[in-house]
Order: structure tokens, then sequence, then C-alpha cells
């Protein structure tokens, strides 16, 4: 048989390699379908966080940018009958705080709050409850550890808050405010919640510590995406593309591997068996970042999809599936700190994904 030549043998060794990493980020599949436009918030919001109960989804937070202070709106969208609806505000308003849902009710905590007059983001250690059904606020024993930025999940009726921010002055409480200049930290810490007792317990930290991250369960596993890391602000932090997996069981976390999209300030939700993760932003010398990317993890195969992308690349926004369909909405259209220019929406986007 015929020796291939040098050229031939590169591009055979190419081609193997394209095919490798195909199995890793596979296209988009042929049943999903492509972004529309749906019903928008009822005003822009920015440093959201959301729970989706049914056909319903509770949106939390919110981030005056302008003057660093906390909205604390609560606004339902409801797909039957493609509406928004404001509800009570949130008893503590705080943005940056981390959210979900647990037997029909919606665990709310941390977050960062501002002090009148000066722009600092103050770690809060806040637990609430909200009952969708009473509109009504229900304050818990606060967590071990004030942060924001953190994630919350719930496996097997208990709730793990994961990662945040929080200040790093040695000898003073972590309830010190956070701006440029003041020492702060990223953490990876752990802390279960168990309603049934209303009390706390530390579990084996996440290994790297992280925050505007997005932490989903799947298989009663907990799984760790992208992130900010070094501070909670872009101007002053890295991002990461590592995926890590926790065992609640086993309280133990392991290397999984890395998402195709190296970013922080990430949403997504989980739909049948798989993660979805899209947005984000990033920001070094050369520019500023908004990710628009969409992308599906596969924890039984461990691999990646690539979907497609946003309409609109935004970070500061929620995510959450009703029913099939992925909605996102509100969020930053380009990454903070422009003199001048309020770039929150009330823009509202949806994807089909195929079953």
């Amino acid at each position: 048989m015929k020796r291939p030549t040098m050229k031939r043998a590169v591009w055979l060794l190419a081609a193997t390699l394209v095919a490798g990493m195909a199995s890793q980020v596979a296209p988009a599949a042929a049943q999903d379908g492509k972004w529309r436009m749906a019903k928008p918030m009822l005003a822009p919001q920015g440093e959201v966080v959301s729970v989706a109960i049914g056909k319903k989804w509770y949106v939390f937070g919110g981030y005056d940018g302008a003057n660093v202070q906390a909205r604390g709106i609560v606004n339902v969208y409801d797909a039957a009958s493609d509406t928004w609806t404001e509800k009570k505000n949130m008893q503590i308003p705080a943005h940056h705080a981390s959210a979900v849902e647990l037997n029909g009710k919606i665990y709310v905590f941390g977050g960062f709050v501002g002090r009148p007059g000066t722009k600092v983001w103050q770690p809060i250690s806040s637990a609430m409850m909200y009952d969708p059904e009473a509109d009504s606020w229900k304050e818990l024993a606060p967590m071990p550890t004030p942060r924001g930025s953190a994630q919350a999940v719930a496996v097997g009726g208990k709730i793990y808050v994961i990662g945040g921010a929080h200040a790093n002055i040695p000898g003073k409480p972590m309830t010190e405010p956070l701006w440029a200049g003041v020492p702060q930290i990223v953490v990876g810490t752990v802390e279960e919640y168990d309603p049934a007792t209303n009390t706390w317990r530390a579990r084996a930290p996440m290994p790297t510590g992280r925050n505007h991250f997005y932490a989903g369960v799947v298989d009663g596993k907990i799984y760790a995406v992208n992130g900010r890391l070094g501070a909670p602000f872009v101007t002053m932090s890295d991002v990461t593309d590592l995926v890590e997996e926790y065992d609640p069981a086993t309280d133990i976390w392991i290397f999984k591997g890395r998402s195709p999209t190296r970013r922080g300030d990430v949403a997504g939700a989980v739909y049948n068996g798989k993660l979805y993760v899209t947005g984000g932003e990033y920001e070094e010398p050369r520019g500023k970042v908004t990710f628009w990317a969409f992308e599906a993890y596969d924890p039984k195969t461990n691999s990646w999809q690539v979907l497609p992308h946003m309409q609109i690349a935004r970070h500061g926004f929620v995510a959450g599936f009703i029913d099939n369909e992925f909605h996102v909405a509100g969020g930053s259209f380009q990454s903070d700190g422009m003199p001048g220019i309020f770039s929150q929406m009330a823009t509202h986007e949806v994807f089909p994904v195929g079953k």
C-alpha cells in the first residue's frame, strides 16, 4: 500500500484530533429550536436570581447600578397567561443573592446590600423563605457565613449554599463592606441548611473557591460550572472554565473537566439530566466582554453540547426552564462600568430544547 505523504499524514492527524474533540463538544441537536423574544419584564433589572415552579417563574433582587443599592423586587412570569406580575418585595432587599425551590417554597440566601450615601457591597447572612401561594416572607436561621454571589441547590430535602465572596480583614467580622481597596476573598464554603430543624452545618468546601458561577443538581450530585475568581468585582478578578462535582452522600468533591467557554457571571438551569449554561462577563486590559454562548453539560457522558447562542449577550440575568423551554431575562447587555450608560434590560428570550 502506498505510504501517505507528510502533508496527508498531518491532515489525517488533524482530522483525528477534531473528531476526538467533537465527541466532547457536540453541535446542536437537530430537534432543538431557535431563540425567540418573549414578553419583557416589567422594568429593566440586573443582578437578579430566579426559581421556576411549574408554569411560573419567580425573579428576586435587582441592583441599582448608579447608587449601588439593592432593589429587592419580586416579579413572577406566568407562562400560561404570558404575563408578568409584581409581588411583595423581599423582606430584606439584596442583590447577588442565591435562591432555590424546595417543596413548593422558595429559599433566598445572603447577597449584598448597600449603605446609604456609600458605594459598597455589604455581604449579609440572611436566610428567608418565600411562600408563592401566600406572597409572604418568613425569616429563618441566618447562614453561618455572610456572603454574596453564591449558589443554592437542594438535594435530598437539604439545601446547600456554595461559594461566594466576603471581606477578608484579619480580626474583623466578615460583614465588612466590599469595595475597591478592601481586602476580600472568594470562598469554596459549603453550608447545609435543614428546613426541618432550621439549622446549619458546615460541609466539605468546594476545591475551587468561586463566585458568580452556576450550580445545578443531576441524579443527587451537585455540579459547579464556570465562575469568577479572586474577587466579586469583574474589574479585579479572573474567570474559570472548571467543572467540579460534589456528592452530598459522601461529602466529597472531585474534578470533572472544563467547559467550552471560560467565563463568569453565568446563569443556567437543569432539564432532562443536563445542565444548560449561558451568558456571562469578563474584563481584561484589551476589552470588556459580555457572552451569549449557550452550552449544555451531560454529567452521564461528561460531555458538552454547543447550542445556538442567545440573541442578546448578557450578564447579571436569570435563567430557568418552564417545561422544555429555556427562559432568560434581564441583565446587562455589556460589561459594567462605562460612565453614563445604563445597560440593564427587560428583554426576555426563550429557547425550546429538544426532548
